[in-house]
C-alpha cells in the first residue's frame, strides 16, 4: 500500500535562513530545524506569524545544530503549544541552550531601550521571546547520540551524523516506509581548523541539500599573510581592529588564529579582547565535549589564557577607552546585534579604525552594507559616517564550498528520487542545480517558502 509523506518548507526554502522542514507522515510529525528569520525586514517579519500548520500535530523536532537560524523559533513554536521533545547532540543542545538565553536577554534589552529612547515604531516594542519562555523551551530538550539509529515508531527511525560545520553539528537521516530521507543541515568544510571532516551520506531517496555556497568556491587566501598584515597596518595607524563574530564556532577559530599566529612569532603581542557573553559560553563547550573538536586540553587553555575576555558591559567602555593598538573580537557576525554594535557606534567614524567581516553576511544586515561600501550606517535609531577600513576575509566561512557541497554527495550509491535545493540565496540555488545536474544528472526541486509538496513511498 502506498504511504503519502507530505514535507512543508516553513523557512530555509529560497533564503539562507529560518530553516523549519515539515515531515507529515501517518505514523508521525517531524519538525526538521525551528530556525529564525534574520536579515531583511520582510523575512524578519516572518517571524511574527504563527506558523501555517497545526502545532498541536507535530509530535518532536529533530535539530540539526545550534545557530539562531535553526533554532531561534523554538520558544514561539512553544508558546503556540508545541509540548513534545525537541532532539539533538549533546553539543547542539549546550549551543542552542546559550543562543536562546542570550537571545532571549538581548531581545528584552533592546526592546526596553526602544521603549525608553523611542526609536520605534512598535508602541510598545516587544521582545520576540522572552528569558522565561527560553527556559520553557529548554525544558523539553533531550540529548541524543550521534550515528545512533532511533525508532520513533513502527516504520519511522532516524540517526544524526557528524556534519562540522559547528560543534555538536548533524546531518539527520529519516528512514520513513523503507525510504531515506537526509536533511543535509549544514555542511562543514573538509579543511577546518577546529573541527574534523564531515562524514557523508551512503544513500539517499528523497535529500534535502543547503546550497549556501552553490554558486561559489572559497578563495584560497594567505590567512596568515593577510591576517598579519591587517594587524601591522591596525598598529601602524595605532588603531583598532574590530572583528565582528558570530559567538559558535567563528570566535573560537578567529581566536585560534590569532594565538597560532602569535606562537609562530607572525604578529607582536598586541593585546586582543574577547567581548561576547555568549562567545564565553561556547568556549565552555568546547572544554565540556573535547571529543567534538581537534583542541587539545593544553591548546586550549594557552588559546584562552593569551586572549582577554571581557565579562561585563563596563569592561567593554573600558576597553574603548584604552588608548592603545588593540584587536575587538565581538558579537555578532552579521553587526546585527550584541556587544560589537557598541563598538563600532564609537569608533567606525574614526579612519583609523579597521573593521574585518570573516563570515557569511546575509542580505539586510548590516555586515552586508559594511562588505557591499555603504557610507553611513544605523545604530539605535541614527545613522554614523563609515570611515573606517572595511576587510573582508571569505575563506573563514564555516560552510562548504560547491566544490565541498558535491565532494559532500560523492558517497552516494543510489540514484535518489528527488533532490530538493534549501537554505540559499535563488542565484546560489540555481547555480547548484545546474551543478547537480551537469555532475550527477539528478532531478533537482527549487521549493518556494511556505509550499507543501506530497511524496508517495
Amino acid at each position: 500500500m502506498s504511504q503519502p509523506v507530505h514535507i512543508s518548507f516553513l523557512g530555509g526554502a529560497e533564503t539562507v535562513t529560518g530553516s523549519k522542514f515539515l515531515v507529515k507522515t501517518s505514523e508521525k510529525t517531524i519538525l526538521i530545524d525551528c530556525g529564525m528569520f534574520q536579515g531583511l525586514k520582510e523575512l524578519r517579519n516572518r517571524n511574527w506569524d504563527n506558523l501555517p500548520v497545526n502545532v498541536d500535530d507535530i509530535d518532536i523536532v529533530l535539530l540539526t545544530h545550534g545557530h539562531l537560524d535553526h533554532v531561534g523559533y523554538l520558544p514561539r513554536l512553544v508558546k503556540q503549544g508545541f509540548s513534545g521533545k525537541i532532539i539533538g547532540t549533546a553539543p547542539t543542545l549546550a549551543i542552542a541552550e546559550i543562543i536562546l538565553r542570550d537571545s532571549a536577554k538581548i531581545q528584552e534589552e533592546e526592546a526596553k531601550k526602544a521603549n525608553q529612547e523611542n526609536y520605534t515604531i512598535h508602541h510598545p516594542a516587544r521582545p520576540f521571546y522572552n528569558q522565561h519562555e527560553a527556559t520553557k523551551t529548554i525544558e523539553l530538550f533531550q540529548t541524543e547520540e550521534e550515528n545512533k539509529w532511533t525508532n520513533l515508531s513502527t516504520n519511522i527511525a532516524y540517526r544524526l551524523l557528524y556534519n562540522g560545520h559547528i560543534i555538536g553539528a548533524t546531518y539527520i537521516e529519516l528512514d520513513i516506509f523503507n525510504k531515506r530521507f537526509v536533511f543535509s543541515g549544514d555542511v562543514g568544510r573538509q579543511q577546518d581548523y577546529l573541527l574534523s571532516p564531515p562524514k557523508k551520506p551512503e544513500y539517499a531517496d528523497f535529500l534535502f541539500m543547503e546550497s549556501t555556497y552553490g554558486d561559489k568556491l572559497h578563495p584560497k587566501e594567505n590567512l596568515d599573510e593577510m591576517i598579519s598584515e591587517i594587524i601591522s597596518d591596525t598598529i601602524h595607524k595605532n588603531g583598532n581592529l574590530i572583528i565582528p563574530c558570530f559567538a559558535v564556532e567563528r570566535l573560537q577559530t578567529v581566536m585560534y588564529l590569532l594565538w597560532a599566529l602569535y606562537k609562530k612569532n607572525k604578529i607582536p603581542n598586541i593585546p586582543i579582547f574577547i567581548d561576547s557573553p555568549m562567545g564565553n559560553n561556547v568556549l565552555e563547550v568546547f572544554n565540556r565535549f573535547p571529543q567534538w573538536h581537534k583542541l587539545t586540553s593544553s591548546e586550549y587553555n594557552a588559546m584562552c589564557n593569551h586572549m582577554n575576555i571581557i565579562e561585563s558591559y563596563k569592561e567593554t567602555w573600558d576597553t574603548i577607552d584604552d588608548k592603545r593598538s588593540k584587536i575587538i573580537i565581538a558579537g555578532s557576525g552579521m553587526v546585527t546585534g550584541g556587544r560589537v554594535l557598541t563598538y563600532l557606534q564609537q569608533l567606525i567614524d574614526n579612519k583609523n579604525t579597521t573593521v574585518l567581516l570573516v563570515g557569511y553576511q546575509a542580505e539586510g544586515t548590516r555586515g552586508r552594507q559594511l562588505q557591499e561600501g555603504a557610507h553611513e550606517i544605523k545604530f539605535y535609531g541614527k545613522y554614523y559616517p563609515v570611515k573606517a577600513s572595511i576587510k573582508n576575509i571569505e575563506s573563514l566561512s564555516a560552510h562548504a564550498d560547491q566544490n565541498g557541497l558535491l565532494n559532500w554527495l560523492s558517497n552516494i550509491k543510489n540514484q535518489p528520487e528527488k533532490i530538493f535545493l534549501i537554505h540559499g540565496e535563488p542565484h546560489a540555488m540555481d547555480a547548484f542545480r545546474l551543478k547537480l545536474k551537469n555532475t550527477y544528472n539528478w532531478e533537482v526541486t527549487i521549493p518556494k517558502l511556505n509550499s507543501t509538496i506530497e511524496l508517495t513511498l
